[in-house]
């Protein structure tokens, strides 16, 4: 089925939708996610969202934290860029009624900001330490009351589909027209057909083995836009979040960074503090200094974890300030207001993503990328806690501003773009082999290309990816799409970028450390490493050459460190 939209929107996070109601007065609007609407990564963040909100705060605080924890490699524009337009896409939010904690002081309420790790003082809006589930919560509703706004649940997008892939080689700049999206319940595959198509599809922390993401970040938007030809960049730095619950059955549950910032102290398994010696902030250092000491501690104990204690707050405070971290550990057995809690490392956040310019377009016409899943500038080398919620709102409003300015001058594609065909794929047979390839990638991927590398595990980890890359290309061509099928290769696409990122990279900075280069290479800073598919003309659709054929006929990864844009070949 063909389905023509104005603006076509990837993923149902705080970006997404934020965008999606910024755009509905000028046109129609799909929203694809390929699980429930409620399900991302915004759902999930506790801490909250940093803001400049606060009289005796100053936007000069905010950048200088946000430079610092960067480590030389953020854009200073792009900072200061969003960290003053902030403020008012906070705004946004409480104007459509998003309930961000207060307090009284006085006769005065005002709001109850926290401080986390890498921030010289409180400015985290929160609500609760449930935030996003809040601010998702809020915007479905008021997207759901949107008549301009349809939404496609259980539906994942497969592909872009991009005027050169379309065959049409005079235009002077690749242009995206849309997306195939596979409707994973009754397996027909979709054409949506677009003017304007925005990813929001947050990051790809089920690329390791540990992670605090849910089970949909697999990288989806970073591999499809990579496909298409968009410049990828600093794919290294990959954030693991210190303080993730470690039990049996705690899955992914993250012990947010706010309860550090409450006065929690990480210790060892004896008791005494952990942080004195790695950093002055000790405990409220940045979260690559902190992932690191105890990736070393754990390493050097032998331990299995160490613990954070934050048992000499009030059990009252600690119930009202944190009640859903309190209640959930509670399902571990762990009464966090009289025993410490036991935490590891786990991936958390990919700084890296798809190259956006300050409107958050890609270097493909009408392909913009919001949240996670871009790469602006604005984290460097490494994100400053609770930046991600900010950096999303005021991409997600400046993207929605220039593609209604796109909306109004563009045209529908003037070739036939051809329906999706399976060719003579078969239904697969062993979803083991699927299985089997995901954890031996995630497994990989946690052991050589994790919070400590090495030339040696890298190159290693290149050699066992790239067999991995041809068994998943060969699974691929053989079979009919399935969403876990779809997966599956994002995750080897997107694991692929980090570990070859990685290599290139001579130095340690920021979420990058290796023991080959431990210091940073002054030469280095502000170079970003850009990486960008060259596609052949055999991956021209049309021509008879069906979709499902020509989606398989790429070359594989032309990788550059600090590349200028290259042009394709076709």
């Amino acid at each position: 089925m063909e389905i023509k939209t104005d603006f076509l929107i990837i993923g149902t996070g705080i970006a997404g939708l934020t965008y999606a109601l910024k755009v509905s007065p000028y046109g129609s609007v799909a929203i694809v996610t390929k699980k429930d609407k409620k399900e991302s990564n915004t759902n999930y963040a506790q801490g909250g969202i940093a803001a400049v909100v606060d009289p005796s705060d100053s936007f000069e605080s905010h950048i200088e934290d946000t430079l610092t924890a960067g480590a030389g490699l953020c854009k200073e524009d792009v900072v200061r860029m969003v960290v003053t337009e902030g403020p008012q896409r906070v705004q946004d939010l409480i104007n459509w009624g998003v309930p961000f904690s207060t307090r009284n002081i006085g006769r005065k309420k005002t709001y109850d900001l926290g401080r986390e790790g890498g921030h010289s003082r409180r400015r985290i809006l929160h609500a609760g330490d449930l935030t996003g589930r809040e601010v998702e919560r809020i915007l479905i509703k008021k997207v759901s009351e949107c008549p301009n706004i349809t939404m496609y649940e259980n539906h994942f997008c497969i592909d872009l589909i991009t005027a050169k892939k379309l065959g049409m080689i005079n235009v002077q700049k690749n242009v995206c027209c849309g997306a195939y999206v596979l409707d994973s319940k009754t397996g027909e595959v979709h054409t949506f057909i677009s003017k304007v198509t925005l990813l929001a599809t947050g990051g790809a922390g089920k690329t390791y083995l540990y992670t605090t993401n849910p089970d949909i970040s697999t990288g989806d938007g970073i591999a499809a836009a990579y496909r298409a030809g968009a410049r990828i960049s600093n794919m290294e730095f990959i954030q693991f979040h210190p303080t993730c619950v470690y039990h049996p059955i705690a899955k992914n549950f993250l012990i947010s960074e706010a309860v550090r910032g409450e006065g929690a102290i990480l210790r060892r398994k004896d008791g005494s503090p952990l942080m004195e010696k790695y950093h002055p902030l000790k405990d409220l250092a940045p979260r690559d200094v902190v992932a690191r000491a105890i990736d070393r501690e754990l390493k050097k104990s032998g331990d299995d974890c160490v613990f954070l204690d934050i048992t000499h707050r009030r059990s009252n405070f600690i119930r009202k300030r944190f009640p859903n971290i309190y209640a959930k550990c509670l399902t571990f057995n762990i009464n966090m207001s009289t025993e410490p809690i036991p935490v590891v490392p786990a991936a958390h956040y990919i700084c890296g993503g798809v190259v956006t310019d300050w409107f958050g377009e890609s270097n493909i016409t009408g392909l913009f990328a919001s949240g996670e899943v871009a790469c602006t500038g604005l984290h460097g080398a490494n994100r400053l806690a609770s930046n991600s919620l900010l950096e999303a709102l005021v991409f997600a409003h400046r993207s929605a501003v220039q593609s209604v300015q796109q909306v109004d001058r563009r045209s529908w594609p003037k070739v036939k773009i051809p329906p999706w065909d399976p060719g003579k794929a078969t239904d697969i047979d062993e979803s083991v082999v699927i299985s089997q390839n995901w954890d031996e990638i995630r497994r990989l991927m946690w052991n050589y290309v994790g919070i400590v590398r090495s030339t040696k595990r890298l190159e290693r980890a290149w050699r066992r990816y790239t067999l991995l890359r041809k068994e998943i290309a060969e699974y691929y061509w053989n079979f009919k799409i399935h969403p876990d099928l779809i997966e599956l290769r994002n995750i080897a696409t997107v694991a692929g970028l980090i570990i070859d990122c990685a290599l290139k990279r001579k130095e340690s900075r920021g979420l990058h450390y290796t023991i080959d280069y431990p210091d940073k290479v002054a030469r280095l800073a502000k170079k970003d490493t850009v990486v960008q598919i060259r596609p052949r003309k055999s991956a021209v659709l049309g021509k008879g050459v069906s979709g499902t054929k020509a989606r398989k006929k790429c070359k594989p990864a032309s990788f550059s460190l600090f590349s200028s844009v290259r042009k394709e070949d076709i």
